[in-house]
């Protein structure tokens, strides 16, 4: 978000987590607008695949999102941590699982109308299974599903989490893609 554009800011609430304010910015065209803007630190969500392309998903308890939800292991960055660090505190904590190779898949804004919140997604392979920490406030059960089962849990609407979804789809396009590179070359 470009600071320089915001002209005034009036801070409305100040939580734990989030941050609210209007603000009256000046956007690329000239013109001034009153915004009502969530400012959010950001997180890192981690696809954690294992030998057998089973997939780590979390179904855990959101009383914002009115029940249970399927979500892949994730959190928000800490102040001053790096979003890959994030990734890997996260998939500890939730998931019990510690990764030796992780590719990045990008970033992901939640609701950019009004949230400040950018999501690193991981891929993270070379898994290890270890004990989870899971918070006082975190009700979570750990999953470990074939990934082909997920992708049709995205397409039937029965995981609707925006970072789960984008994060199954990228990882099954790059694995699509690896694919395609090693039928084009079998030597590779």
């Amino acid at each position: 978000m470009s600071e320089d554009r915001i002209l005034k800011r009036e801070p409305v609430f100040q939580g734990r987590v989030i941050d609210v304010a209007m603000e009256t910015v000046e956007l690329p065209n000239g013109r001034r607008v009153e915004l009502e803007v969530i400012r959010h630190p950001g997180g890192s969500a981690v696809v954690a695949l294992d030998e057998q392309e089973r997939v780590c998903l979390l179904r855990q308890f959101r009383h914002a999102g009115d029940g249970w939800l399927w979500e892949l292991p994730a959190g928000k960055i800490d102040p001053g941590e790096e979003p890959m660090n994030t990734a890997r505190r996260e998939l500890e904590e939730e998931a019990g699982v510690r990764a030796a190779d992780w590719r990045d898949l990008g970033r992901m804004h939640s609701s950019p109308g009004v949230l400040t919140e950018v999501i690193h997604l991981w891929l993270a392979r070379g898994l290890e299974l270890l004990g989870h920490d899971h918070g006082p406030d975190e009700l979570i059960e750990i999953h470990w599903l074939p990934l082909n089962q997920a992708l049709d849990w995205c397409a039937d609407g029965t995981v609707t989490d925006a970072k789960t979804l984008v994060g199954l789809y990228r990882t099954s396009a790059l694995l699509k893609s690896a694919l395609e590179l090693i039928a084009e070359d079998p030597g590779c």
